[in-house]
């Protein structure tokens, strides 16, 4: 996804959480706080994003995050439940609505046993979370790219469900 494809997406959830009270926090490992940065790139977006949380180091996924220590140390820190309890942390700490993290294996070699290009991203809203598993191919810089773009397109397609109901973007047409 391309720069100008990113920002025309951050606008609208910013325009949308905007729209309907909801405040956005981020935690983030392998993206290094891309995704925060991307949504405040948009002039407005501190009506909206609340904060984030750069846990690349594993022990802050716990410490930061709320990650849970016997899990990191059962499954390491790329895993889905890592991702929603990193997301739920984001929500909790930054006392935002909606909580997006990613943690995953952005390279140039596998982490953990896990390969590069596997990457956890989730959002949390109102107690749950919901957790998408990706397989990206390329570089480093390609999978952090690519989980930007897979977070801000999670989450527009998030905030446009709780914002029009299920038709979600549909609805703005109408």
């Amino acid at each position: 996804m391309e720069e100008s494809e990113l920002f025309t997406q951050s606008r609208h959830i910013i325009t949308t959480c905007a729209q309907v009270g909801l405040s956005i926090a981020g935690a983030e490992s392998l993206t290094g706080g891309r995704f925060v940065s991307t949504l405040v790139d948009v002039p407005g977006a501190s009506a909206v994003v609340r904060g984030g949380l750069i846990t690349y180091a594993t022990d802050l996924k716990s410490r930061l995050a709320g990650g849970d220590a016997d899990q990191l140390e059962e499954t390491g820190p790329v895993d889905e439940v890592v991702a929603a309890q990193m997301a739920a942390g984001a929500a909790r700490e930054c006392v935002a609505d909606i909580g997006v993290a990613c943690t995953g294996v952005a390279g140039p070699e596998a982490q953990d046993g896990k390969p590069v290009g596997l990457v956890y991203t989730a959002i949390a809203f109102a107690g749950k979370a919901q957790v998408s598993e990706h397989h990206f191919a390329g570089d480093r810089g390609t999978v952090r790219n690519l989980t930007v773009a897979a977070m801000m397109s999670d989450l527009d397609d998030f905030v446009a469900r709780l914002a029009f109901g299920p038709a979600g973007n549909d609805a703005e047409g109408s």
